[in-house]
């Protein structure tokens, strides 16, 4: 049976077997097998409280936080209408001379400042441990007032809070004030039936108090439904629509692309500078201590020969060093001819025989080329270090505008994300930047295959700068 691909886990705080991962198991298993219970006794939003037990909720916290909700929306609708009312209206009247284009703009964005309050207000209904509500609003491309007021009169979100704060100004308000007024007299009529009963029970006054009292936990429910419609009607005009998410994360990868690039880009000034200078003047030097050597040996200088001979295997060495250094931090093969000749000079260096299949048909973007050719390297390097493996095989293909990097060996298998170090969970993070996404396969006794996606779109397919 062939082994379903996993996805190489992210690193985590608990080591596998770590006495602390079993008991945050154990604990996950306790609460799974008694569902509810907590849940039960303490419901996370008023929705939650509504439809449980009903003794439960009329005395629970929820009722009290219904009315507080709903008398805050009915203190805060007569001061937004003022300010609306004034704002709007003298702006209106008073644009012809300037003076009232500030009021107009101020009432117009009167919203903003209101969803704030509101999207906390939520907390009164809802789990107070959730995060608030998401603003839908975007940060604005230039610094500065002016920039920041024409970008919140041209979101949507903007008009969508002024519509909601027209709402609270009036209707809502009024639906408010007028509930908790007869919620208010309901219970007061009904204390002093109950008081009249007690004191004159032949005033018949004791069968409308019973009423009163079975009314009263009907009232409670229905102001909660009420403080339930409106949190809902809060929800629906403040979040963020689906155009607007999309839009953010288009631009969240758009920037995070940007950063990849950026990143590739030093990367690659880095190696510039370090072959066209540090390393060129190590050859020199190199060079120069060979020339050296030569000319004392024929003037019979033999401990000069020696120290000489000292300092040019070291400048040797540290050029060699350097060379790794300059391949580690991005090889210039990969710069000047691609993918896959990068790969065939990984394969050339690789202690272990490599075969070679990378067939793109065409240069892609520089940072998807440095995170196939670093998955390789990474990959290469674990079958070097743990796989035991006699054969190793790179495949590369570009389908549909998604690149697919394979590299299988013949090893002992069992690998694991976790087993093999940070170095595959950082790979997965790497390939996450350009949105892919990095499987491994590894039973026991092999093989190992370790197999990077990531998608590649023609319009972000530039030449990379000296590419042939």
């Amino acid at each position: 049976m062939t082994p379903r691909p996993t996805q190489v886990p992210a690193a985590t705080d608990d080591a596998p077997g770590d006495p602390g991962g079993a008991r945050g198991e154990q604990g996950t298993a306790q609460a799974a097998a008694t569902p509810g219970r907590h849940a039960s006794r303490h419901p996370a939003s008023l929705r939650a409280a509504l439809t449980g037990n009903p003794v439960r909720f009329l005395f629970s916290w929820w009722p009290l936080r219904s009315l507080a909700y709903l008398a805050v929306g009915a203190a805060c609708g007569p001061v937004l209408l003022v300010l609306l009312a004034v704002s709007l209206l003298f702006g209106l009247l008073l644009t012809p001379v300037a003076v009232g284009v500030p009021l107009l703009v101020g009432g117009l964005l009167l919203g903003i400042p209101l969803a704030v309050v509101e999207r906390y207000r939520l907390r009164l209904v809802e789990d107070s441990h959730a995060p608030p509500l998401r603003m839908a609003h975007h940060p604005p491309a230039e610094s500065g007032l002016r920039p920041w007021l024409t970008c919140r009169l041209r979101e949507r979100a903007t008009w969508r809070e002024l519509a909601y704060a027209l709402v609270v100004a009036f209707p809502l308000a009024v639906v408010n004030a007028l509930g908790l007024i007869l919620l208010a007299g309901g219970v007061g009529l009904t204390v002093l039936l109950v008081v009249l009963a007690v004191h004159d029970p032949a005033s018949g006054a004791l069968g409308w108090a019973a009423l009163g009292l079975v009314l009263t936990p009907v009232s409670l429910y229905l102001a909660a439904s009420i403080a339930l419609g409106q949190a809902a009607l809060t929800r629906l005009l403040l979040s963020p629509t689906e155009e607007e998410l999309g839009a953010r994360v288009r631009e969240l990868r758009t920037s995070r692309m940007r950063l990849a690039d950026a990143f590739e880009t030093e990367r690659r000034r880095i190696e510039r500078d370090l072959h066209d200078g540090a390393q060129e003047r190590l050859v020199a030097l190199t060079m120069s201590l060979g020339m050296a050597r030569l000319e004392m040996a024929r003037t019979g200088d033999e401990r000069g020969v020696r120290l000489v001979e000292e300092a040019h295997d070291q400048a040797r060495a540290a050029l060699t060093e350097l060379r790794e250094l300059v391949r580690g931090i991005h090889p210039r093969v990969l710069t000047d001819l691609g993918l896959g000749a990068a790969v065939e000079d990984l394969a050339q260096r690789c202690p272990v025989p490599v075969t070679v299949d990378v067939d793109l048909g065409r240069r892609l973007p520089p940072s998807i080329e440095a995170t196939a050719y670093f998955v390789v390297r990474e990959a290469l390097t674990n079958v070097v270090k743990h796989s035991r493996a006699e054969q190793a095989e790179v495949a590369g293909r570009l389908q549909r505008d998604t690149l697919t990097v394979t590299v299988t060996d013949d090893g002992v298998g069992g690998a694991s994300g976790t087993r093999l170090g940070t170095g595959l969970v950082g790979l997965q993070d790497r390939v996450a930047v350009v949105d892919g996404r990095l499987e491994l396969t590894s039973p026991a006794g092999g093989p190992t295959t370790l197999t990077a996606t990531i998608p590649c779109p023609p319009a972000h397919a530039e030449v990379p700068p000296g590419a042939p």
